[in-house]
């Protein structure tokens, strides 16, 4: 089971554990970390699950597809070349350690 790394705007950082197959924001809102509104409930239909993943990261992860970053234009937060939709981010065990920054503002 991985473990994701949040880090909340204040700066603190929270560690989940994540069942394979599950996405980010599914872990987020499912323990209540504040940050993650996911209006949409993960469809990529709205940009409130907006993360920065960290750079170190950033390349492990598959591109985004085209109704993602179409949503990307849409953040309340300044979109970033590290940004992306933490519905979309699909966990496995190659992501074990993976590390989301959480913006500002949703």
């Amino acid at each position: 089971m991985p473990t994701i790394h949040f880090v909340l705007p204040d700066g603190s950082e929270r560690a989940l554990e994540a069942p394979t197959g599950s996405t980010a924001m599914q872990i987020a809102t499912g323990a209540g970390l504040p940050g993650i509104v996911a209006e949409c409930g993960g469809s990529a239909m709205c940009a409130t699950c907006h993360v920065y993943v960290d750079k170190r990261w950033h390349d492990r992860l598959p591109a985004p597809l085209s109704n993602e970053l179409e949503m990307l234009g849409c953040t309340a937060a300044e979109r970033q070349p590290n940004s992306r939709l933490s519905c979309q981010i699909r966990l496995d065990a190659a992501l074990d350690g993976l590390v989301l920054v959480l913006p500002e503002a949703q």
